[in-house]
């Protein structure tokens, strides 16, 4: 498309502008792809899958609130246009609004509940939200048998309070906490963002444009939105403390081997594994993918009289490639590799080792939408996890998983041993997220019917004590309003 073309008016037809808009788009020139549809869309204004297209360059590039605007602008005359709706939830979700892009990716998968598009967003709009909720210390849940519109009235005529010194300092901690989780996910690549950070506030270079046009604003900005979604990703699909377990059996691993015979494979295997662990201190994942399938290769070829522990060093070489796949997302080889992993650790009964596989599998799974699977792999996982914080999160995704194939009240119940379990511990975070999807199973589940298995429940396993089930019977007045 010519330079001088928007002062002319469109010389081609409206598919062959769409047909270049979509070859920009593949080839990653997102700002010439806008171009090319906003002289489509010249000849045909409405047409809802042209701003759907230009929408999508607008979120690759960062831009969300054009990207709201023409998801917005496609969903004007068919408010059930699932790809404007698709459209609009990732918008909000690229805007930081999670709660409404779960809003709109829930209403999508309600139109069209085959699309795994809808499910993938679902879930990964309610990580976020978990991720992103702070402590539950504000929230007060008063147990009381009359909500009376009166008292929200009274509540709304309250002046707001000035915001103290000790809040601007939790803040501040927060922030630092970020930016920490941020620099241990990002490895060796958080210095890259500094450095495009800092280059951003360089006003004479950003004004500068590369070879092919495009200003150098926006490439920095599209480079550093990049790493801002990488650690966003890294974070919901595999926490810190999960990160942190990995390593710490690698070290585990390396210091075993040390203690066998000093033979030259031995001493190939232990400062390899080093490397690999350094390669995963640093987040290097392509080096520690090279490295860890280099090692593999050469273990295959040796015998347990050579190395000893050999089925160890392979499980472990084998959820090492497993999870540098998965941060390439290539989940399918990494599932391979994940049930290596596992077949070694039963073959060796290796407890720990099988609880990482499983592990491992069940966070594959729920990356693609098999939920059912991931279920099955996290339940045999239960007996084997040591640590409480661990379980209160374990029971929370199989619930989670649970509520994904809307079996509400299975759900529910590891929700509330997932709320158990972050009480014992004092774990805020846990009790908050816990309490959260037991709310949400507690408005999906039938009210009599959870009344009912309530009540049950209280006459089998306590003696029939009438005075606790009434306690429970108020108890339920935070998420319903019960008849008297």
């Amino acid at each position: 498309m010519s330079d001088n073309e928007g002062e002319q008016g469109p010389k081609s037809t409206f598919s062959i502008y769409i047909a270049e808009g979509e070859q920009l788009f593949n080839k990653r020139e997102y700002t010439k792809a806008i171009q090319s549809y906003s002289t489509a869309l010249t000849l045909q204004p409405e047409d809802k899958n042209c701003l759907v297209a230009r929408s999508k360059c607008y979120v690759k590039l960062g831009d969300s609130e054009n990207a709201l605007k023409d998801a917005e602008a496609s969903l004007k005359e068919d408010k059930k246009f699932f790809k404007g709706l698709y459209q609009k939830a990732e918008a909000l979700y690229t805007k930081g609004e999670f709660e409404f892009a779960l809003i709109f990716y829930h209403r999508g998968h309600k139109l069209r509940p085959e699309l795994q598009e809808f499910r993938l967003g679902i879930q990964k709009a309610q990580e976020a939200i978990n991720n992103s909720v702070g402590s539950p210390s504000s929230v007060k849940l008063e147990n009381t048998s009359d909500l009376s519109l009166q008292k929200a009235d009274e509540l709304k005529k309250v002046p707001p309070k000035p915001v103290k010194k000790v809040q601007l300092k939790q803040q501040a901690q927060k922030t630092v906490m970020s930016e920490r989780t941020a620099r241990q996910l990002l490895g060796e690549l958080y210095t890259d963002k500094e450095h495009l950070e800092k280059l951003l506030r360089d006003e004479d270079l950003i004004k500068g444009k590369t070879r092919n046009g495009e200003r150098l604003q926006d490439v920095i900005l599209n480079c550093i939105s990049y790493l801002d979604t990488r650690t966003e990703f890294w974070h919901q699909q595999k926490p810190i403390y999960a990160r942190q377990r990995d390593q710490k059996l690698l070290r585990q691993q390396w210091k075993r081997t040390r203690n066998h015979l000093s033979t030259d494979p031995t001493r190939y295997i232990l400062k390899n594994l080093e490397e690999i662990d350094a390669a995963l201190s640093a987040g290097k994942t392509k080096k520690y993918l090279k490295k860890a399938q280099e090692v593999l290769k050469n273990v295959h070829g040796w015998s347990e009289e050579v190395l000893p522990n050999k089925s160890e060093v392979l499980e472990n070489l084998h959820s090492c490639i497993g999870n540098a796949l998965m941060d390439l997302d290539d989940v399918d080889k990494a599932l391979e590799n994940y049930q290596k992993a596992l077949d070694l650790s039963q073959e060796g009964k290796l407890i720990e080792s099988i609880s990482r596989a499983l592990d491992n599998i069940g966070r594959a799974y729920t990356r693609v939408g098999k939920f059912q699977q991931a279920i099955e792999a996290w339940e045999k996982r239960i007996p084997m996890v040591q640590e409480e914080q661990e379980k209160a999160w374990l029971f929370h995704e199989i619930g989670r998983c649970y509520l994904e194939l809307q079996r509400h009240t299975e759900a529910r119940d590891y929700g509330v041993r997932s709320l158990s379990m972050a009480d014992d511990i004092g774990d805020e975070k846990w009790q908050l997220n816990a309490s959260v999807l037991v709310a949400q199973l507690n408005s999906l589940i039938p009210f009599k019917t959870l009344m009912c298995q309530t009540e049950a429940n209280v006459m089998n396993h306590h003696s029939g004590n009438i005075q606790l089930w009434k306690e429970l019977r108020n108890h339920f007045k935070i998420i319903f309003i019960l008849p008297k």
